[in-house]
Parts: C-alpha cells; sequence; structure tokens
C-alpha cells in the first residue's frame, strides 16, 4: 500500500515532465504518451529496486531507458524517424507586447527544436535535461549514468554542436557557446 501512495505521487508530480521530455526526444506526441505510460509501468515493476537516488532523475532514467529500447525496436523496423523536424505544437502570440518580437522568439525557438533534432540522441537528453529540465549535474549524472567529469564534457561538446550547427544554417545561436 505505502509503495502504491509512493508511486501515485511521483505519477501527479512527474507525470507531465516525462511527457514533455519524451516528446523532445521522439518528436511523436502519440509515442511520448505510450512511452510515459510504459515509463510508470516499469516504475511499478521495479519500484522495489529504487534505492532512494532523488525521484525526479530516477524517473528520468527509466523514460529514456523505454524511449531507447523503443528508438532501437523502430530502427530495426526503420520505420519512423528519430525526430520529426516539424513541431506539431503551435504556440499562441501574447495579445500585450510588440507582435514582430513575439515572432523572434517564436522563430528562434523552432530554429532551437530544428538544430536539437540534428544532435545525435545523448547530446539532445543532455541539453534538454540542463537547459530546458534544468536539472543539476548531479541529476543528470542519475538520470543518464554518467560521472560529473562526463557531463561536464558531453554538455560542453553538445553546446558546441549545437553552436556550429547553428553557424552551419546562418543563424545566431551564440547562448550555448
Amino acid at each position: 500500500m505505502r509503495n502504491q501512495l509512493k508511486l501515485d505521487n511521483l505519477y501527479r508530480q512527474y507525470a507531465k515532465t516525462l511527457y514533455f521530455y519524451l516528446l523532445k526526444l521522439s518528436g511523436s506526441a502519440h509515442l511520448a504518451e505510450d512511452l510515459t505510460q510504459e515509463t510508470f509501468v516499469r516504475a511499478t515493476i521495479h519500484l522495489h529496486e529504487y534505492e532512494g537516488e532523488e525521484a525526479r532523475a530516477w524517473l528520468f532514467k527509466v523514460a529514456r531507458n523505454a524511449y531507447l529500447d523503443e528508438w532501437r525496436k523502430q530502427k530495426r523496423r526503420k520505420a519512423i524517424p528519430l525526430l520529426s523536424l516539424v513541431s506539431s505544437k503551435k504556440e499562441m502570440i501574447s495579445p500585450y507586447g510588440i507582435p514582430e518580437d513575439s515572432l523572434i522568439t517564436q522563430e528562434t525557438h523552432q530554429q532551437l527544436e530544428d538544430l536539437l533534432g540534428y544532435l545525435p540522441e545523448q547530446y539532445r537528453s543532455i541539453i534538454y535535461l540542463r537547459e530546458y529540465q534544468e536539472f543539476s549535474y548531479k541529476e543528470i549524472m542519475e538520470a543518464l549514468q554518467l560521472t560529473e567529469e562526463q557531463v561536464k564534457v558531453t554538455i560542453h561538446r553538445a553546446r558546441k554542436r549545437l553552436a556550429a550547427l547553428a553557424k552551419k544554417k546562418g543563424w545566431e545561436y551564440d547562448r550555448m557557446e
């Protein structure tokens, strides 16, 4: 009963965040929903193995593993691209402020989404966890099963690759350098 309450609390707290993480990785809302469910199914099965790691990092590790398993399965079938370059999410433009600023912000956001689609999975994951989810290095270490040095190096390389891709595309993107 106690484990059920623990899992219910984890679901309420992290389901939406995990869904958006999996959506960024897969590029498919349907697949992200399925993988979110799969994450909590696996969490239910392995809750007894959970050894007090921070819950958020542990769940992201489970989610990433579910995604990688699905990706490998799809790769064997060669049916689904890894990430759709066209975002299905349309953002509303705020009725406040200058419309041109909103458009520029929206274009910049779309450019970033496009660029992330060209990165290898590990770089996409680490950039997403650090920049979008604001994970600490320790949380990234737990979620991706890396050492602190590997986290720092991978973040640096991912940012450098992202900046190089932006430059190659002729886009201004120096935030990540």
